[in-house]
């Protein structure tokens, strides 16, 4: 796809006028997609698309819009002759927009991700394979994403990415069910063999009666994807520099009255692991890595060209929104292999579900314990436990009350295909915490 970007790129110089510069961005899949249903297989098929954003400029007046690329160079060059047409016309309707900011440093980049991907019918029979653990239902998506960028100064960027992501659960009955995930770049039957096995070994339990826990404050495990679920809550407003400057930032406590997390947490937006691109819509390079916490304290903020102007502070290439794409946190130093050791009696969380803010300001979160939920006693899991609601702060879960982190992270790929394949990702650990809050 890089070489039909770069030709409807060339058309849009001869479309301009006066002193008309422009910038766009290029999102486009080659992605196959099967889904699973009783363990058989309900769909499948294949996705090709490209989407190319126009922002036309003119001084401090600017208008943005979007068209779906055919393949059709023809085609395609007509419609973007309409769609800037378009542009024109509505930016003259427009007020000057004071906080408007574009790459003006010509910065271009290349790089490719190869994965080791298995052909589709042979991905497709060993996830078939599953299905006799289980009553099995998923999705597996596969293929390589594109981005890229151009401007009227002549930067010049492009990101392909391949890589596959299986999201699949063993369901048991009514509200049980074992969630898995498998993703990443190189493709291993073994390790999906592994990650089934460790499923199955849970729908072992699963079966068993449910225990009615009261609501009250229990030692628990959140196993890498339930923490996932966690950051993913505190990145809508956490980390950025809007929210901060603001207040409306779910952390304003770290940052106004020195509140700490644990000295073992540490997070960072760390796009060389991930497979975000490392440049954004206006044109902006990501660093290879943002410390946002470190060591507990607050460490830095991710910063959109527009906050940047608006706080007259320097960009480091966020989105928009300034949420994170490639969430890391460092590992600890508890063996996975003890964790249920560790937890001696109490609760092991497999994941979380409908999680959002109870107080924001004090970054209180509330959601549902779902998938692979057990009770444990002297280190070893004895059933499963009826859902349950949690309401907690994140001070508490990875501040005073957290025990500790294990050594192993997980690589978390984010499932989403809203428009298209998500490439926010995230490589976390397990975390052990004291006094969990179940309330309901």
């Amino acid at each position: 796809m890089q070489t039909e970007f770069a030709t409807i790129v060339e058309a849009i110089p001869p479309l301009l006028r006066g002193e008309e510069i422009y910038t766009c961005y290029f999102a486009g899949e080659e992605s196959e997609f099967v889904r699973f249903n009783a363990g058989a297989v309900r769909q499948a098929g294949a996705v090709t698309q490209r989407t190319l954003s126009v922002d036309l400029i003119e001084g401090r007046r600017h208008a943005a819009g979007s068209l779906t690329l055919s393949g059709d160079p023809a085609g395609d060059r007509d419609r973007l002759a309409h769609l800037i047409g378009e542009l024109r016309a509505m930016r003259a309707q427009l007020a000057e927009d004071p906080y408007l900011h574009y790459a003006t440093e010509v910065r271009s980049s290349a790089r490719r991700v190869a994965a080791a991907l298995p052909a589709a019918a042979d991905a497709t029979a060993a996830i078939r394979s599953l299905a006799r653990h289980g009553d099995l239902v998923g999705i597996y998506a596969a293929g390589a994403m594109h981005a890229g960028f151009a401007n009227s100064f002549g930067q010049r960027n492009w990101d392909s990415s391949e890589n596959f992501n299986l999201d699949w659960s063993f369901f048991h009955a009514a509200d049980k069910a074992v969630k898995g995930a498998y993703a990443g770049i190189t493709w291993d039957d073994g390790e999906l063999a592994r990650k089934a096995e460790a499923s199955a070994e849970q729908m072992t339990v699963l079966r068993q009666p449910s225990r009615r826990i009261p609501p009250g404050r229990y030692r628990v495990y959140l196993a890498p994807a339930a923490l996932w679920e966690l950051m993913s809550v505190l990145g809508w407003g956490g980390f950025g520099l809007r929210a901060h400057r603001t207040k409306t930032t779910p952390l304003l406590k770290m940052i106004e009255e020195g509140v700490r997390l644990h000295p073992d947490v540490s997070l960072a937006e760390h796009t060389a692991e991930g497979i975000a691109p490392g440049f954004q819509d206006a044109g902006f390079i990501r660093p290879p890595r943002v410390s946002l916490i470190e060591g507990g304290s607050y460490r830095d903020c991710l910063v959109s060209p527009r906050s940047a102007i608006e706080y007259g502070v320097a960009t480091n290439g966020a989105s928009a929104g300034e949420t994170p794409s490639s969430l890391e946190m460092a590992a600890g130093t508890l063996p996975l292999d003890r964790v249920l050791g560790e937890l001696g009696t109490g609760i092991y969380v497999g994941n979380l579900w409908y999680l959002n803010f109870s107080d924001r300001a004090a970054c209180r979160t509330t959601g549902m314990t779902r998938f692979a939920t057990f009770w444990v006693e002297g280190g070893v899991i004895q059933s499963p436990i009826d859902v349950m609601r949690f309401d907690e702060t994140v001070y508490r879960m990875l501040g005073e009350r957290l025990i500790g982190l294990t050594a192993e992270r997980e690589l978390i790929l984010d499932p989403g295909t809203y428009f298209q394949r998500s490439r926010d990702s995230a490589r976390l650990p397990g975390a052990l915490i004291d006094d969990f809050t179940l309330t309901l």
